[in-house]
């Protein structure tokens, strides 16, 4: 994975986000990811698109100090834009990895995911989907299934919510004291599959991205979920943060017009069709 380069980027790349003081969004080209906790004591979710663990590592240095590493790495899926640089900083700071059960055998080498469906209705990203490579990393020995009980054991006071729909194990991450949410790809504030919105990162409320999304009944259950929780602020894996009125109302938007505004009107997974 980290000898693929995806030529996609966007205004964000490189952007770094304070979400709350114990919490920053880092933009790697198209995608985010997090680092979660203070300097010792922190994690961090996601690893970005592939090729990037160098820029991962400078980015690691300027918020926790010269050789620091996270206690753990959580992910919220297995794609290649959350996995990229995953294999070369498991190496480098040999720290445990913990996914969804039903994740890991995407990270252990025994399965791939779906091809990208170019067909889908949507945008010039959609139609450059099958160069996204679909292959499974192998971590064996290093991932772990997160525990059934919904605890994040590096993450106290945080909670992991089975979203699935974009991906069988797709995960959230919701901590209740002030009411955060990470959301993965369970629904994004970009509209993913179209070049311009990307490019510009223009903000709207949407579903997964379309071109990797194998089971629409599933992830509009996992959108009403998180909506259910009535998150503060919310971070997904691509597009820009957002709380207060602009959240709850472009949350609740979303799930009311979930089938006209994400579910696209053709493609390969559309009508119940998975793998």
């Amino acid at each position: 994975m980290e000898n693929k380069f995806i030529p996609a980027t966007s205004v964000n790349s490189g952007r770094v986000v304070a979400i709350q003081p114990d919490i920053h969004m880092y933009t790697v080209q198209i995608v985010n990811l997090f680092f979660v906790g203070h300097k010792n004591d922190w994690v961090l979710v996601d690893t970005g698109m592939p090729r990037s663990a160098d820029d991962i590592l400078q980015q690691t240095e300027k918020l926790f100090g010269e050789g620091a590493k996270p206690k753990a790495i959580v992910l919220t899926h297995g794609h290649f834009d959350h996995v990229g640089a995953l294999e070369e900083l498991v190496q480098r700071w040999d720290v445990p990895v913990y996914a969804h059960e039903m994740e890991l055998p995407y990270l252990t080498g025994k399965r791939n995911y779906p091809e990208p469906d170019a067909s889908v209705e949507g945008g010039l990203v959609a139609k450059m989907s099958p160069m996204f490579p679909t292959e499974a990393v192998d971590i064996s020995g290093r991932v772990q299934a997160l525990p059934v009980d919904g605890t994040v054991p590096p993450m106290p006071g945080w909670q992991w919510i089975h979203t699935p729909g974009h991906s069988p194990g797709h995960i959230s991450l919701f901590r209740p004291a002030d009411r955060l949410l990470i959301a993965g790809d369970a629904f994004v504030t970009v509209k993913q599959d179209a070049l311009y919105n990307v490019l510009t990162q223009k903000k709207e409320f949407q579903g997964p991205p379309r071109y990797l999304t194998t089971d629409w009944t599933a992830a509009k259950a996992s959108v009403i979920r998180l909506a259910e929780l009535q998150p503060a602020i919310a971070a997904t894996g691509h597009g820009e943060e957002s709380s207060g009125d602009e959240l709850s109302e472009g949350l609740a938007y979303l799930v009311d017009h979930f089938d006209e505004i994400a579910v696209p009107d053709h493609g390969r997974y559309v009508d119940g069709n998975k793998e």
